[in-house]
């Protein structure tokens, strides 16, 4: 792996306009939420320079619950600056880079169209796309509203999960390369309708052995996690 020292100085983007515009990560912390004392990292600091990508997350990153986080398919979590603008004008406030609790917030990325399975060269790490996230309770702490793990489901703008596949280094500025995709063409999009209901047909999933593991349970079980809670108004 290439050390911090060594990494060559990275451009804004590459010739595509597709890019890394900053790297966030965070540690575990104690917050008192809804009446319950709660831990998690979803807040996360920009990180000025290179970062190395290692094993299951970036350096100084980690994961407060890794039954439901983490882990090789979760390592690193991107999310498109073009969605958080997006949300700053249904919000009508500022998004700042990492309000999702992303590790990496793009530029001139459709994440939506994503490819389960397509590679990224970003800095000397190569990443790999496993599945869209769904939303939980941390979500809405890190935006202070308990209704917004409903609203982001329904905004349908999930970013993706990314696994590591070739340690390597990393900082804002880099180009994101698409290095492979696989010809199945299931999408982040693809899975995050399947999965609130907007589709019923599973077939797609199952061609997509990219897929994160706890998605391929999903699949023998299907079941549906829906946006509205019975008699919650929300």
């Amino acid at each position: 792996m290439t050390s911090l020292e060594s990494r060559p100085s990275a451009h804004p983007t590459d010739a595509a306009g597709a890019g890394v515009q900053s790297v966030q990560v965070g540690r575990a912390q104690d917050h008192r939420w809804l009446g319950k004392d709660l831990r998690t990292s979803i807040f996360k600091s920009p990180v000025h320079g290179p970062v190395a990508a290692r094993g299951v997350n970036l350096e100084g990153d980690e994961q407060a619950d890794t039954n439901s986080h983490g882990g090789p398919d979760k390592a690193v979590y991107a999310y498109a600056r073009e969605d958080e603008d997006w949300w700053a004008a249904e919000l009508g406030r500022p998004v700042e880079p990492g309000a999702f609790g992303e590790n990496l917030t793009t530029v001139g990325l459709d994440l939506r169209q994503a490819v389960i399975g397509e590679t990224w060269r970003v800095g000397t790490a190569l990443l790999q796309v496993s599945d869209p996230r769904t939303p939980c309770w941390k979500l809405g702490l890190r935006m202070g509203d308990p209704r917004f793990p409903r609203a982001f489901a329904a905004g349908r703008r999930p970013g993706v999960l990314l696994r590591i596949l070739e340690e390597g280094v990393l900082q804002a500025g880099d180009p994101v390369h698409v290095t492979g995709r696989p010809d199945h063409g299931v999408t982040a999009e693809t899975v995050t309708r399947i999965y609130y209901g907007d589709d019923k047909d599973l077939t797609p999933l199952h061609r997509a052995t990219e897929l994160a593991a706890h998605w391929r349970a999903w699949v023998e079980h299907r079941t549906v996690w829906h946006l509205q809670d019975e008699g919650s108004g929300a």
